[in-house]
């Protein structure tokens, strides 16, 4: 294929219209598929070699990353982690396009964030036809345990996404959100400051509050 091809494919991708993985193919250099491999096999104590093989892994790393595995990703290098991240076991990055996530990001284990989608008529899914939307987590978020993530959803500074969640729409900043399909059940305010800390009698009421 020519350049020009490859670029209207892109052209096409980054406008979250359908393609195909035959036309997509000319990006398959850019998977990272042995490191993912050699990350998940590599013991606890070499740490060195964990950070090396993430920062060749993803398009960007911040400081102080922790990612336990095994973690999965269709190419990783369209994978961005910003500053104190925390990703717990089986997190899994479908991304096709961009996953942008910054600073002081928690991730419960078995959690699955994919930037892409099939058409619902099957004559539109031959050749694995596809569309693609980035996603973006902002700064000091906690996604719950088994959270699923839809392409094209941002999730708004410091929220939290209750256990088991699918994430269709973007979430506001500084919200509690839950359910299939995720919806934002109240606000995160100053009254949160004391919840888990000083035990009342209104702790175990406080929809919410049980998320991860």
């Amino acid at each position: 294929m020519t350049d020009a091809y490859n670029e209207e494919v892109l052209a096409r991708i980054a406008e979250g219209l359908v393609y195909t993985e035959s036309e997509a193919a000319f990006q398959s250099s850019r998977r990272r598929t042995e490191q993912i491999f050699a990350y998940n096999h590599t013991p606890p104590g070499e740490a060195e070699r964990r950070r090396s093989l993430l920062l060749a892994i993803f398009g960007s790393v911040g400081e102080r990353t922790v990612l336990l595995p095994p973690f999965h990703a269709g190419f990783g290098s369209n994978v961005h982690l910003g500053d104190d991240f925390f990703g717990n076991v089986n997190l899994t990055f479908v991304d096709d396009v961009d996953i942008r996530i910054g600073d002081g990001v928690m991730i419960a284990p078995s959690v699955t964030l994919t930037t892409t989608g099939h058409p619902v008529h099957p004559s539109r899914r031959v050749d694995f036809g596809r569309f693609s939307e980035p996603i973006v987590i902002e700064d000091k978020v906690w996604i719950g345990s088994n959270v699923v993530v839809l392409p094209g959803v941002r999730i708004g500074y410091g929220s939290v996404i209750g256990a088991g969640s699918v994430v269709s729409r973007s979430i506001p900043p500084m919200t509690v959100a839950l359910g299939t399909p995720c919806r934002v059940v109240r606000d995160i305010t100053d009254e949160d400051l004391t919840t888990r800390m000083a035990k009342s009698d209104h702790d175990d009421d406080r929809e919410g509050d049980r998320v991860g």
